[in-house]
């Protein structure tokens, strides 16, 4: 039986890491052939397939920027890339369980073996695409694969029931990148002209255009927590020793990049207004847990934090060469802002009455 589980969860591990990287594989070629290399070989696109299918995990890569070869990194990741190798593995491991006849009784271990097989290939995939100049961290290939397998895995099978906490967590969570998203959204579409400009001056033809166009969109989440992190007053940045927020107005030299045509050109304090409204998800909180214990709306608050602090994280980094090695969130500020914020909305229903009176 074992020896069936570990074939089993070893083969589909397998097809879940190709599922993703034999198309990226695909369309790197077919870029690496329309850009008209003369000095490459096939084994360069081949190598991007790798660092593509390796960013989407979140592993970070160690630079040697040519051609002077100094040091650099990437570790600004888009947060969205998670969804392609999620949606890989819950198929995987879907189809695990009907080559294990569908017996549920037993997922533990064969979540285990899958996960750690696809560690596995992962940390084999990081060892081979490292080159002179890019050298994903081995480590990290490993554990983030584990981490992305096991939790896709349990999206798949019997209907998972989360506790009341996590619900309302996860409640706010939503709704804090909702309005992270509304905030992104309108300043983009103030300044639209910007950001088409920039696409017209990069030139990126019909095929680059359309990776651009995917790039963008797989680091929205990226720029949503960056706008809520402004409107909190712990505001973000966009290199190294700068800081924008609604007080500060700090910025060098950006990338040309269409996302950030929505970045602010001074400061504005007025955005601080909307901070308002993180407040206001506090109160909401506290309301929704008025049916349950006492203590669920602190063991949600605090599961907020856990999560705020994750979503930091990932939504911080280092964006290839030193000037950028500081874009996106400050990960403590974030936390601590939208944090206390939250608290005061959460406080103030909890210990004024007044706030109280519709639910008589």
């Amino acid at each position: 039986m074992v020896q069936r589980v570990l074939a089993v969860t070893f083969a589909q591990a397998l097809r879940s890491a190709g599922i993703l990287l034999l198309p990226l594989a695909f369309i790197t070629l077919v870029a690496w052939a329309t850009a008209g290399s003369t000095t490459g070989t096939t084994s360069d696109p081949i190598r991007a397939a790798m660092w593509i299918w390796l960013g989407a995990h979140h592993v970070h890569f160690d630079l040697s920027l040519s051609p002077t070869g100094v040091a650099g990194s990437l570790t600004y990741l888009p947060i969205a890339g998670l969804i392609l190798p999620i949606l890989a593995l819950r198929s995987g491991f879907k189809r695990t369980i009907a080559k294990l006849d569908g017996d549920y009784s037993n997922l533990t271990g064969a979540r285990l073996f899958y996960s750690l097989f696809y560690a596995i290939i992962a940390f084999f995939i990081a060892f081979f695409a490292g080159s002179e100049g890019v050298r994903p961290v081995w480590p990290l290939a490993a554990i983030f694969a584990f981490l992305i397998a096991f939790a896709s895995s349990h999206l798949t099978g019997q209907r998972i029931s989360f506790a009341v906490p996590v619900v309302l967590a996860l409640r706010v969570i939503a709704l804090l990148l909702a309005l992270g998203f509304a905030i992104y959204a309108t300043a983009f579409f103030m300044n639209f002209g910007q950001g088409t400009l920039i696409t017209t001056v990069l030139a990126p033809g019909l095929l680059g255009s359309l990776l651009l166009f995917i790039l963008n969109v797989l680091y929205l989440p990226n720029v949503a927590i960056a706008a809520l992190s402004y409107i909190s007053g712990a505001g973000f940045a966009v290199g190294a020793d700068t800081n924008l927020s609604p007080l500060t107005h700090d910025i060098g030299q950006i990338p040309a990049l269409p996302l950030l045509a929505a970045l602010p050109v001074s400061s504005q304090p007025l955005m601080l207004l909307f901070s308002l409204l993180i407040i206001a998800l506090g109160a909401l909180l506290g309301y929704w847990s008025l049916s349950y214990q006492s203590r669920t709306a602190w063991q949600s608050f605090f599961l907020v934090l856990i999560a705020l602090g994750l979503l930091g994280y990932l939504a911080s980094g280092a964006l290839i060469t030193s000037a950028m090695g500081a874009v996106g969130v400050s990960i403590w500020k974030f936390q601590l802002a939208i944090g206390l914020e939250l608290l005061i909305g959460l406080l103030a229903f909890t210990y004024i009455p007044r706030l109280r009176v519709f639910n008589r």
